[in-house]
Parts: structure tokens; sequence; C-alpha cells
């Protein structure tokens, strides 16, 4: 089990402000599993109009940070670090959000492989606050090189 702080989240994805969505990595199993977390900050820029007066992450952002903890984990089951791949979104399927999450909120980000071959990968994604379902959905994506 691997624990990474944002230093190593950062040298897994090449995502940086405003668009890394992953703070840390609590565990880590190598084709298996991961453990992720985002800190839900006031200061986040889609708060100034999502929604004033009621700020909630939308649901766009935490499926992206779900995607985010898979990218690490597979780039970090697959040995890609430091190779210059990508882990490109293909497909987004029973996305689900059972509760708002708010600024001050730890958001758990925990993905599974469902299926992984070399160049294509499909994972299960649950987002939770506090134990409680916040969001949940299946998705697909391809490892490929970066844009020329």
């Amino acid at each position: 089990m691997a624990v990474l702080d944002v230093r190593a989240v950062m040298a897994a994805l090449p995502h940086r402000y405003p668009m890394l969505l992953v703070d840390r990595v609590e565990e880590l199993v190598p084709d298996q599993s991961i453990r992720a977390i985002k800190a839900v900050t006031i200061n986040e820029n889609f708060f100034n109009g999502h929604f004033p007066g009621r700020p909630i992450m939308p649901g766009v952002l935490i499926v992206e940070a779900l995607a985010q903890a898979a990218g690490i984990l597979a780039v970090e089951s697959l040995g890609l670090a430091g190779s210059g791949k990508l882990v490109y979104f293909m497909a987004i399927e029973g996305a689900k959000f059972r509760t708002p999450v708010e600024p001050g909120c730890l958001l758990t980000l925990d993905v599974a492989f469902v299926q992984k071959r070399s160049s294509v990968c499909k994972f299960s994604g649950r987002a939770s606050v506090d134990g409680k379902l916040a969001a949940e959905a299946s998705f697909t994506a391809m490892i490929a090189d970066p844009p020329a």
C-alpha cells in the first residue's frame, strides 16, 4: 500500500490548479484500488457561481476527481510514471449523485479496477463525505501518448 502527498500526486498527473482535484492518496493497492482525498474549500473558483448563497461542488467535478484518482491508480499500477503517457476519459456510465458536497468537506475518493488492459481500463468509483455516499460512477479510460 502506498501513501502519496500532493507532490507525488502532481508527479503522477499532468493536472495543475485549478483542475488538480486530488490532494493526497491515503491508500493505493497496485492493480486493485485507490483511496484519495480532495479537500473541498470555499476558495474553489467554481463556488462563485455554483451556487451563490448555497455553494455546492458541481457533480461533473466530483466525477473528474474520481477519474483523476483512477489516473493515479493506472499510472502507478501500469508503471507509467515518467513515461509521458496520459490517461484520457473515454466513457462515464451510471453516474449518480446522492448528496451535495459543500465547502469544508473532505471528499473521499474510492476507485477500483473493474478491467485492466494495456491501453484501456475500466473503473468503478465512489465519492463520500464522512462515510456518506455523495456520488458514484463507472468509467473507462484510455492510456495514450500526449498530443504531438
